[in-house]
This record gives C-alpha cells, sequence and structure tokens, in this order.
C-alpha cells in the first residue's frame, strides 16, 4: 500500500508474516450533491433562524476562515455563503474576509487566495490575523478561567460574525471547529497562551467537551464574542464532503462532532506492538507543531514500550522557534513538565506535548526535517521508510502491528477506556 507524505506517498512494503489491521475511517457516503446539500444547510440552520433572517441590508459581515494549516473546503462554499449574503442585500464592500490564524504564521497572499478561491478574492477585502499585532486588539473582559479576551478589532466592528472551518478531533480541546474559529483564531496571544495553559488538565483529551476546561474557557470566550451564525464541514479523507453544519454556535459544533466521532473513532479491543502512521500528508505534515497531533492519536494505539514509525515530511520544519528553544534548553521529560507548571508559554506546550508521549514508545521519524532537530525532539531519525521497517521488525515477525493510513483523521480507542 501507499501512505501519503507531504504532496506525494511513500509505497509500504512490510515483511512477510507480520500480522496487520489496517485502523481507517468509516465508510460514509460523501454527498451526492454539495451545493444543494450548503444551501439546505444555510437555509434550514439548526437552532437558528436562517441566515437570510440573520442579517439586513446596510449591515456589515465578516467571514472567519480557517488558514492553511486546516483543511474545511472554503474555496467551495464561500462563494455560495458569499451569493446568499449579496442576495439579501449586504453589500460586497460591506463584507471582509478575516483569517483565523490564532498564533500560526500570517500567510502569503497566494495561499489566502487558494483557501477562497479566485472568485471571493476578487470581490472581497482579505484579511491575516495577527495574534501579537496589540494595536489590532479588543479587551472584552475575563472569562471565569481567568483568560483576558483579547480579540481583532476587524471583528468586533463588524456588524456580524459568521464562523466557518472544519471539524475534527483535536488533542486537548476535545474537537476542532466551532467557538475556535473566535478563540484562538482571532485571538490575542495573551489570551492563546491563557487558555493553552488548561491543557495541563487531565480532562483536556481528544473527543472531549464535557468538564474539558480548555474547551469550556473557549466556548465562554466565545460568548463574550458572539459569533451570529456558524458553518461547519465535516470531510473525508479524500476531501469529500459528509456534512454541513449551519446555525447556532453551539449546537450545529455539536452536531458536527457528533459525526466526527461516529466517523473517526476506531474502536480497539488491545494496543499492538507496532504502530505505522501517516499525518495523511499535506497540509497535516506541513511541520512538526502540525504533525503532534498524528502522533498523539496514533500512540493510543500502541503499547507502553512499543515501537511506531511516523511519516511526517515536514516541509517548513519544526514550525515554532519557542518548540525548538524549549526542546533545546530542557532535555528530559522532566525539565520541561516543571518548566511548562512553573510559567507556561506557548510553543513550550508542544515541545512537552510531544515528550510526554515519547516517554512512551520508540518513534522512528520518516520525515526530511533536519536529523539533528529530530533527535534533538526526541525522536529516533531514519533516513527512510525501508530504514525504519528493518530497524523495528528485524528478525521479529512476531509483532502485531497497526497500519494507520490517516493519523490526523483516525483516533483509536480501546474498548471501555
Amino acid at each position: 500500500m501507499e501512505l501519503q507524505y507531504g504532496r506525494g506517498k511513500i509505497k509500504l512494503n512490510l515483511p512477510s508474516g507480520i500480522s496487520v489491521r489496517v485502523l481507517q475511517t468509516r465508510e460514509e457516503k460523501p454527498l451526492h450533491d454539495p451545493e444543494k446539500a450548503l444551501l439546505e444547510a444555510l437555509r434550514s440552520p439548526i437552532a437558528s433562524p436562517p441566515l437570510k433572517d440573520l442579517v439586513s441590508a446596510g449591515e456589515t459581515v465578516c467571514l472567519l476562515v480557517n488558514d492553511s494549516t486546516r483543511v474545511a473546503r472554503s474555496e467551495f462554499f464561500l462563494p455560495v455563503l458569499v451569493d446568499e449574503l449579496v442576495g439579501v442585500g449586504i453589500r460586497e464592500k460591506d463584507i471582509i474576509i478575516v483569517f483565523a490564524n490564532g498564533s500560526h504564521r500570517a500567510m502569503s497572499d497566494s495561499e489566502m487566495k487558494a483557501l477562497v478561491g479566485e472568485r471571493v478574492a476578487s470581490r472581497i477585502v482579505l484579511y491575516n490575523h495577527d495574534s501579537r499585532n496589540e494595536d489590532n486588539l479588543v479587551f472584552m473582559g475575563e472569562t471565569s478561567f481567568c483568560t483576558p479576551v483579547y480579540v481583532n478589532k476587524l471583528v468586533i466592528e463588524a456588524d456580524r460574525r459568521i464562523l466557518t472551518g472544519s471539524v475534527v478531533h483535536h488533542f486537548f480541546a476535545g474537537f476542532g471547529g466551532g467557538r475556535k474559529a473566535l478563540i484562538p483564531g482571532i485571538a490575542g496571544w495573551k489570551t492563546i497562551s491563557k487558555n493553552h495553559c488548561l491543557l495541563l488538565d487531565d480532562r483536556a483529551r481528544t473527543g472531549r467537551l464535557k468538564g474539558n476546561p480548555v474547551h469550556e474557557d473557549l466556548l465562554e470566550a466565545a460568548r463574550m464574542v458572539g459569533g451570529d451564525f456558524l458553518l461547519n464541514t465535516v470531510l473525508n479523507e479524500r476531501k469529500e464532503f459528509l456534512g454541513f453544519f449551519a446555525g447556532d454556535m453551539v449546537e450545529a459544533h455539536l452536531a458536527a462532532c457528533a459525526m466526527v466521532d461516529r466517523v473517526n473513532r476506531v474502536e480497539l479491543d488491545r494496543p499492538a506492538d507496532v504502530v505505522i502512521a501517516s499525518c495523511g500528508g499535506y497540509p497535516k505534515d506541513i511541520n512538526m507543531y502540525q504533525s503532534h497531533k498524528t502522533l498523539d492519536n496514533a500512540m493510543q494505539a500502541l503499547k507502553p514500550g512499543g515501537q511506531m514509525i511516523l511519516l511526517a515530511k515536514c516541509a517548513e520544519g519544526i514550525g515554532s522557534t519557542t518548540f525548538e528553544e524549549w526542546a533545546d534548553k530542557y532535555r528530559s521529560f522532566d525539565e520541561l513538565e516543571a518548566a511548562i507548571r512553573r510559567k507556561f508559554v506557548l510553543g513550550g506546550h508542544k515541545a512537552y506535548a510531544v515528550a510526554k508521549l515519547l516517554k512512551q514508545g520508540k518513534v522512528y521519524l520518516v520525515s526530511e526535517l533536519d536529523p539533528k532537530k529530530a533527535r534533538l525532539l526526541g525522536f529516533i531519525h531514519v533516513s527512510s521508510l525501508k530504514e525504519a521497517l528493518e530497524a523495528v521488525y528485524g528478525d521479529n515477525r512476531d509483532q502485531s502491528t497497526y497500519i494507520i493510513p490517516q493519523g490526523s483523521l483516525v483516533v483509536p480507542r480501546l474498548r471501555g477506556s
């Protein structure tokens, strides 16, 4: 079989005689007519009036759109969404798109245009959010978790805010999508840092919303800002549409999360000796910052002390200078944990999260990441998938193995856990 790697693929040839199970998302029929389904979602939304009844001629509208580290197929739904707004009297000059970059880097003009499509890019003004530009932030107050809520001034100044994006499992917020378009999407650095420090709580984990302090803080902050309407997509591994979820920021998101959990969660009777996981290619393996999510998912399927092979191209390197600096400064997990609990630093949290996972087993990294940097993070660097297979199996074929072709989507869970 072939595993995705960056924008290409790598062929996997396992030694003979190995017991293998491929962990895949549940097969769900993609939407037959996505445009029709999209219009139905916009016009018959969940727990909300239709979009046409929420906006009025003369109002300004801000559309929040994911950045290039997420796949939502916004180039498909944004033209329809803009046409719906124009159809009820909203002028194109009164619509803006702000990219929910969170703490990520700003995107280039070409990246922004690719995300919205040429037709929308030629009609609507596009803005990068910059979490560090304090001159362009507005303070909204504090949450009950003592998180100071700073958000993009352009977003606050709009009469209406429409949140868009896709929903997948998230390793400490429970699920992506929904409220995350606002917080951390268009939040200030201080807001993001304070919210993310809640990941140190054991209740902050993949697939959990109720009782998850990260999610509850995000939602409280998002409500302070206000989201008038939500449009979230659920995609399969081929980036085909499985569903559109439009309407109330909370209820529509919960409906999307239910579908994601049904499709992407895989129940296991036992963990395996070996796990071979691909992030699913670009942009999921654009850097190690993003590839970590696959590592987190795949580790749930590995026996303690087992061996993993992770395919993550990381064309843009580690993805965070702070991540790299912390890995270099604190060489043991104990040092990392003490440092992050003493003073939470965004980026340092990734070094901590990766080190915590790497305590559970050996991970051979197939990547373009500099070998020294791979070793610095705690991975075993290999020059090829073939080399990794030889190191893992050697003469021992009696090792149960799981292969996860879409590691950023598939969430393994032991039955009863």
